[in-house]
């Protein structure tokens, strides 16, 4: 992975590990990571209605939406910025694109603090396909699998971690496939859109088990 501005890459199984690297973990911008199937790059300004459409067909468990405006029919003013943002880590956010050869087919998003309560170095990270025909097809894998890699790979991520529903088997495959490692089960962690909760299952992969799977 490249240190600096720019991060490009050809795909996340081509890493190299067999050399030492200096951890730098300065403000970088993501101008594309690239994999076999997908890439991940900023939003377009275009694609802002599309993101938001795409998010409202998922049930609150996925996509929770505490504020008011989170149910407008339109994209809110602070989603719109929020977008404008994105490929760069602000205030402990991160937003990406992901694309199938040109097509917006979801977002992923890595959050720190002060986003997120975390400790430093840890990162949360999640993912949304949004629509039923584009799961399963090895997106979602592949999305995780970029992120995470330069995450740790420009230093700024000591451990990255992820939360699903427990009764998601696809996403938790994805995950252990990956090498994320099953840390428990969250009991009523979300609610659904029928007022029901759900338990959530914890995964995590850290930095040093992350490169001895891709040696």
């Amino acid at each position: 992975m490249l240190p600096s501005g720019n991060a490009r890459r050809k795909s996340a199984g081509n890493v190299q590990h067999n050399r030492p690297r200096e951890r730098t973990a300065r403000f970088t911008e993501i101008t594309e990571l690239r994999g076999n199937l997908i890439r991940l790059r900023p939003f377009l300004s275009v694609e802002v209605d599309a993101a938001w459409t795409g998010l409202s067909l998922q049930d609150e468990a996925a996509h929770p939406r505490p504020r008011p405006e989170d149910w407008q029919e339109t994209a809110s003013e602070s989603f719109r910025r929020r977008l404008s943002r994105s490929g760069r880590l602000w205030r402990g956010c991160l937003d990406l694109a992901i694309d199938r050869r040109g097509r917006l087919v979801g977002q992923i998003q890595a959050r720190t603090s002060p986003k997120q309560t975390l400790a430093p170095g840890v990162f949360e990270i999640g993912l949304v396909l949004y629509r039923a025909a584009d799961r399963g097809q090895g997106y979602g894998r592949e999305a995780v699998e970029l992120l995470t890699t330069w995450l740790f790979d420009t230093g700024l991520a000591e451990r990255v971690q992820a939360g699903t529903a427990a009764d998601n088997g696809p996403m938790r495959s994805v995950l252990e496939r990956l090498g994320f490692r099953f840390e428990g089960i969250m009991r009523s962690v979300a609610p659904r859109d029928d007022g029901t909760r759900i338990d959530g299952a914890m995964y995590a992969a850290i930095r040093s088990d992350w490169a001895e799977q891709r040696w």
